[in-house]
This record gives structure tokens, C-alpha cells and sequence, in this order.
């Protein structure tokens, strides 16, 4: 029974444009996990650059034991696709996603992002059911604050639906990451106004840690 709901999961799951595009990036993971494999009940960090530039992981959870499963540029269903590799075979307590802030920046719908993110949770939850997937709310990029409403609209549509399952948690970086008046804080970002600096992650490590408990 399981083969086949596996059988028919697959068949509506969100496929990347161009698979093979990341398969360099997977088969190193591949290779060092063979080396040395990770340790189950981990907390896995998976997504796009945001994922990938987030070094100091280890320092800034020391209670628990992290894993980084980023490939920068990737979007979403990328992710999704991948989750039997760099993922489900890990076994981890908790995962922790970031992706859609690149699908929206290609011309994805919010909608195409929320529906993604239900795939990418129904596909966790048929392997591992006791898992808790934690989306991080796309961010406000200066770079890209001429889609905001796309961002914006995303977020709330994850966000509701990580409300109906207590196995879902929504970590809003949105607002923190606004001045006063409303506006992304340049001070967060590296040069290109799109990738974070160390101050950026500084803001997303608390509101991150509670949904690892």
C-alpha cells in the first residue's frame, strides 16, 4: 500500500524545469554522505542561496545538530524533487526550508509557490509523518522589492496553511527585516541587496529557534 501511494504521490508532485541542472550540487552531498553519513534525528536546513550562505548554522543552534542541504539559485519544486536524496534518507526531526523567493523572481504565482510548499510537505510527511517541516517566509530583498506584493501574497497563503497542521511552522522574517517606514533594511544585505550578511542572519536565528524545540 505504501509503494503505491508513493506510485501516485509522485505523479502530482511539482517537477523543476531542469532537473539535471543541480545534479553536480546532489551528487556532492551524495558522495559526502557516503563518506559520512549524517546524523538521524537532525534538524535539516534545505532551499536556495539563503540556505547555502548560512555558515554559521552550528554556531547559532548549538543545541541541536544541523545539517545544510542548500543548492543556491534553486527554486522550490527543486527541492521537492530532490527531498528522496538529501532528505527523507537523513531521517531528520525537523526540516527547515527556505525557497520562492527565486520562483517569484522567474514569474511563478504565489499560488504556484503555496502549492509547491504543500508537495514539498506531503511529500516529508508520507516518509517521515512524525517530521516537522518550518517554512521561512520569503524575504524582503531591496533587489527585488518591486515584487513584494508577490512575496507578500506567498507568505500569507503558507502561512495559513502551515496553520491547519501543528507538524507545520511559518517563521514570519518578513516584517522584522522593515525599517520604520516600511522598507527593506539595507544594513542586512551583502552588496548585491539580495543575499544577507551576517546581520541578516542574526535577525532570522531567533525567530527560527522556537520551531526547533
Amino acid at each position: 500500500m505504501r509503494r503505491l501511494t508513493l506510485f501516485f504521490l509522485a505523479l502530482v508532485l511539482p517537477l523543476p524545469a531542469a532537473p539535471e541542472k543541480w545534479t553536480a550540487a546532489i551528487d556532492k552531498f551524495t558522495k559526502a554522505d557516503a563518506t559520512n553519513p549524517p546524523p538521524r534525528d537532525a534538524v535539516l536546513f534545505i532551499g536556495s542561496s539563503s540556505i547555502v550562505k548560512w555558515t554559521s548554522l552550528a554556531k547559532d543552534f548549538p543545541g541541536h545538530r544541523v545539517i545544510n542541504r542548500g543548492f543556491g539559485g534553486s527554486e522550490l519544486a527543486d527541492s521537492v524533487f530532490y527531498l528522496d536524496r538529501i532528505a527523507i534518507p537523513y531521517h531528520p526531526r525537523v526540516v527547515v526550508l527556505y525557497a520562492g523567493d527565486n520562483d517569484l523572481k522567474a514569474g511563478k504565482t504565489p499560488e504556484t509557490v503555496a502549492t509547491d510548499f504543500a508537495a514539498f510537505c506531503t511529500k516529508i510527511h508520507t516518509a517521515l509523518p512524525s517530521t516537522k517541516v518550518v517554512y521561512i517566509a520569503v524575504k524582503p530583498s531591496p533587489s527585488r522589492w518591486a515584487i513584494r506584493d508577490k512575496g507578500e501574497k506567498a507568505n500569507a497563503l503558507i502561512a495559513a496553511y502551515c496553520a491547519k497542521d501543528k507538524r507545520r511552522g511559518f517563521v514570519d522574517i518578513w516584517k522584522p527585516m522593515l525599517d520604520a517606514q516600511g522598507q527593506p533594511r539595507p544594513e542586512l544585505f551583502v552588496a548585491d541587496m539580495l543575499h544577507m550578511n551576517s546581520a541578516g542572519y542574526a535577525v532570522w536565528t531567533p525567530l527560527v529557534a522556537p520551531h526547533l524545540k
